[in-house]
């Protein structure tokens, strides 16, 4: 099985790109080709910066166009929908993979399970070795070391079969940043795909906190509302955002962050989200077997 790696990086980490694709070029087994993404940046100089072996492709964008669209320019780097590999890692230019069996459990994991499509990596903090409650992407959070089915993936941190975007295109563009997973997610399971969270595939990466990012609580919320949208059949749309609302408000965020939770949750109503393609209710109740029914 071919790897690639897709890295976005806003060219302001260059001490921690140059340990990340040092981690990439020791993974065991066949190279790995990397494409890297100055998204909006200019790159570090990547020719003296990559270890020998390793190749890596540049694509540098003029604007930031976002944490999807810009890592939908990596796998199209690789071919439409990628398809000159098999797989394609998607890793934080602030990460590193601290083992190097990585790439080798990907290969085998895809090889032993047709139907696997996506595989999630743990993210543990490099000094501290903890992984936080919202990196286990489940409900049932409590025990990050427990490998599982899951129903969505961590963005940083994965792997992805090819053939999942051949079948169910990318990234939604549109979304710049948050959900981009959960929405790529839930079109992969509803095409027949499946998606594993596993404990023993580690990516570090520092401990933060996702409220860091400006634009977080009104991107969290409009991105909620046009996931919705686009991929819950009808009756289940004010039922899974009447859910979240309650949660938000249960707690209780700072006057500020509530403000501009509302005005995203407004401008998820107000503004198109895309094409809406409702998942089958059989793809229901999957999430609903494998731990997350789609209304919370």
């Amino acid at each position: 099985m071919k790897l690639g790696a897709v890295v976005l990086t806003m060219g302001n980490r260059p001490a921690e790109l140059r340990a990340l694709l040092e981690s990439v070029a020791k993974q065991d087994g066949d190279p790995i080709e990397v494409v890297v993404v100055g998204n909006g940046s200019p790159l570090p100089p990547l020719a003296s910066m990559a270890p020998p072996g390793l190749t890596v492709r540049t694509v540098e964008l003029s604007e930031n166009v976002g944490i999807p669209a810009g890592r939908n320019v990596g796998i199209e780097a690789f071919g439409p929908a990628g398809r000159e590999v098999d797989a394609l890692l998607f890793l934080d230019d602030d990460g590193l993979l601290p083992g190097q069996d990585t790439a080798a459990l990907c290969r085998e994991a895809f090889a032993a399970d047709p139907k696997l499509g996506i595989v999630s990596f743990r993210i543990a903090d490099p000094d501290t070795g903890l992984t936080q409650r919202r990196h286990v992407p489940r409900l049932r959070a409590s025990d990050p070391m427990r490998s599982s089915r899951v129903t969505t993936f961590l963005g940083g941190a994965n792997a992805v079969r090819t053939r999942v975007f051949a079948e169910v295109g990318g990234l939604p563009d549109d979304f710049f940043y948050a959900h981009e997973e959960t929405d790529l997610a839930w079109r992969a399971l509803d095409a027949g795909w499946m998606i594993d969270y596993r404990a023993d595939m580690v990516l570090h990466h520092p401990t933060t906190p996702p409220s860091r990012h400006a634009v977080y609580h009104r991107m969290v919320a409009r991105n909620r509302v046009w996931l919705a949208r686009r991929n819950l059949p009808a009756p289940l749309v004010p039922v899974y955002l009447g859910v979240w609302l309650l949660l938000t408000l249960a707690r209780r965020p700072s006057m500020p962050a509530l403000r501009a939770w509302l005005g995203g949750f407004k401008e998820g109503w107000t503004t198109p989200c895309g094409p809406r393609r409702p998942m089958k209710w059989r793809t229901v109740w999957r999430l609903t077997r494998l731990g997350r029914p789609p209304v919370i």
